[in-house]
């Protein structure tokens, strides 16, 4: 069982993931911090987020607000997207605001509802090293990806930068905190497919054991348990089973069969798999919560796990971020996804879907 250090104590990943509870990804539609969070608290109450509101504009977004929690180094725009600035500017500036902004409507949200000092969970996401050095640019206009030395520096900010946020986070709310590393970009970092600036500039794969050096500096520096999430198509399983995170997330349905024995390692590995069950756009019909929960019962079953797996192992959570839904989808799937962290928590036996 992983082990996270918070000063002289140990603190086991299991008392703060747990299985059977479900949670969001990260991002959410609208612009208004305090309806967010009010929001997210009342719905996701196992373990709730402080989300992305990627609507405000630049700095706002998962990569932008990155521009405010790295130490020494900050972000300008470009036409795109980021780039490291030799100065802090006014893209820093405005993400440092924005992020303050979301803090404090969380703060208020939790001490409305009397949350503080109740031992609740709240996760907080933030952009992967290996996303983050595959998005943003040089000074020189390259990805931060082609120079060792520089991922070496952003990896380093941001496991620094992410640890004070951590406990920024405990000393406003008196919670516990888990954290989200979010690597959409994994598989273009580890095949070697993301473009340089030109046609004929092209930028290599990371190693394996390269890329997984760099994750896990992020990881082991972090005094709370991390659960890395990708909605790459389809994320490399068997990559993220091997680093240090205590738990991995990916949507159930970018899976084939050639996955399934790599999340059954996962499991096996005693991580947590938080599965993306709940479609991030609107289906052209309503759904109920037991179509939602099929897929995941029957992946346990076809594994050949114990249906107790669904309780003890699985995190329940939107396939992707929710930035680009329509609000009242978005209400719609954490409320759904809820619903199916609870029948899986209380009886996962029960669940029939031949009839």
């Amino acid at each position: 069982m992983s082990e996270i250090r918070t000063g002289e104590a140990a603190v086991e990943s299991t008392a703060l993931l747990r299985g059977g509870t479900a949670t969001g990804v990260g991002s959410w539609p609208g612009v208004d911090p305090r309806e967010a969070a009010t929001t997210i608290l009342g719905e996701l109450p196992d373990l709730t987020h402080l989300v992305e509101l990627p609507a405000r504009g630049p700095g706002a977004d998962m990569v932008g607000r990155m521009s405010a929690l790295l130490i020494d180094l900050r972000f300008d725009t470009t036409t795109r997207g980021y780039r490291l600035s030799p100065r802090p500017g006014s893209l820093s500036r405005r993400a440092r605001d924005l992020l303050r902004a979301d803090l404090d409507a969380l703060e208020e949200a939790w001490e409305v509802s009397g949350s503080t000092g109740t031992g609740r969970v709240v996760k907080v996401q933030v952009c992967g090293p290996l996303t983050l050095a595959a998005q943003v640019e040089l000074p020189g206009g390259h990805r931060i990806l082609t120079d060792r030395g520089a991922v070496r520096d952003v990896s380093e900010s941001l496991a620094e930068g992410l640890d004070r946020h951590v406990a920024e986070i405990r000393k406003r709310l008196g919670a516990e905190v888990v954290v989200q590393l979010d690597e959409p970009s994994i598989d273009d970092v580890l095949n070697g497919s993301l473009r340089g600036v030109s046609v004929l500039d092209t930028v290599r794969a990371m190693p394996d054991p390269e890329a997984l050096a760099v994750l896990d500096a992020v990881i082991t520096a972090q005094s709370a348990p991390v659960l890395v999430h990708s909605c790459a198509e389809p994320p490399p399983l068997d990559f993220l089973r091997r680093s240090a995170a205590a738990a991995v997330g990916f949507d159930l349905a970018t899976i084939g069969t050639k996955n399934l024995d790599a999340i059954g390692e996962i499991v096996d590995a005693g991580k947590f798999v938080a599965l993306g069950l709940v479609p991030t756009t609107a289906p052209s019909a309503p759904v109920t919560w037991r179509e939602i929960a099929e897929p995941g019962v029957r992946l346990i079953d076809r594994l050949g796990f114990h249906r107790s797996a669904l309780a003890n192992s699985v995190i329940v959570s939107p396939a992707c971020g929710l930035g680009s839904a329509p609000l009242p989808w978005a209400r719609t799937a954490i409320g759904l996804a809820a619903e199916v962290a609870r029948a899986f928590g209380e009886e996962p036996e029960s669940l029939d879907f031949d009839a």
